[in-house]
């Protein structure tokens, strides 16, 4: 879809779902790219990035395998083994990256609210960071852990076996796992973080303070009505919770069939910047 197009929507406060790299988002991302094989040099003809990166883009909303992709976006082992070049030279933590900076730009990021939560999901080839799923009599499967600001735009991600604690993943996720450099509250640089009962840990609770982290985290057995007077809990979770359901609906994300981590990670960024994107349009 063209940018006018998109202004269109943009009037409407409508954005229909993003099947091909739009010419606004394009015109971003094709910097953080390498260079094309200029026309006309010897030997067969490259693939417009473009055309390959949309039929990445269709794997990641359709789920399905990379043999299936059509052929108007090239061979499915083409459009496979451009993706994992860019995995693996940072292609896609560049793109998240720059649309997040896009993003903090046009709107600004909500440091001052952050909430985190993780989504387990069946990962059937195992692989890197895969275990027994507690939940799931055992099978093997994996855990997102996610950090999103005010607003639901994700600021970090972690990957790791089904059967760690989100305790455990927590810690990592808050020290190796930002998608942009931390930054205090543009209003009094207070930095609240609102999580559930899982993280009740005391451990847990001294580590989030020492990042200077002001903690809302529901306690064990604690009624999950809010009372009087206590409205941070309840009011600022769900948009963590939003967050994930939108990126579950990439289908490629429910069910984990890439046995190298790196490359789930991959789609998993790209999914996030879809969604960054969106809420740049939408405003």
């Amino acid at each position: 879809m063209h940018q006018r197009e998109y202004e269109r929507q943009l009037r409407n406060d409508q954005l229909p779902t993003i099947w091909e790299v739009p010419d606004v988002l394009w015109a971003q991302i094709k910097e953080v790219l390498p260079a094309e094989k200029p026309p006309g040099t010897p030997g067969r003809p490259q693939i417009p990035f473009r055309t390959v990166l949309n039929g990445i883009l269709y794997v990641l909303r359709t789920g399905c395998q990379w043999n299936a992709v059509p052929a108007l976006y090239s061979s499915g082992s083409t459009v496979h083994r451009r993706f994992q070049e860019w995995t693996e030279s940072g292609v896609f933590d560049k793109i998240v990256l720059l649309l997040l900076q896009w993003y903090d730009e046009a709107q600004g990021i909500d440091w001052k609210w952050q909430s985190g939560d993780t989504k387990l999901l069946p990962a059937p080839l195992g692989g890197e960071k895969t275990g027994p799923n507690p939940t799931d009599l055992g099978k093997s499967g994996t855990k997102r852990h996610l950090l999103v600001d005010g607003n639901g735009i994700p600021l970090a991600l972690y990957l790791s076996a089904a059967q760690r604690h989100d305790v455990k993943g927590l810690r990592p996720m808050l020290t190796t796992g930002w998608l942009i450099e931390r930054q205090p509250s543009a209003e009094t640089g207070e930095q609240h973080i609102c999580l559930d009962k899982a993280y009740h840990d005391q451990k847990m609770e001294t580590f989030l303070q020492e990042l200077e982290y002001i903690t809302h985290i529901k306690q064990r057995g604690e009624d999950g009505e809010p009372g009087i007077g206590e409205p941070v809990y309840p009011s600022r979770r769900w948009k963590v919770e939003r967050t994930i359901s939108w990126l579950n609906n990439m289908r490629k994300l429910r069910t984990r069939w890439e046995k190298k981590a790196d490359n789930y990670f991959a789609l998993w960024l790209l999914a996030c910047s879809l969604l960054i994107f969106r809420r740049i349009v939408l405003g």
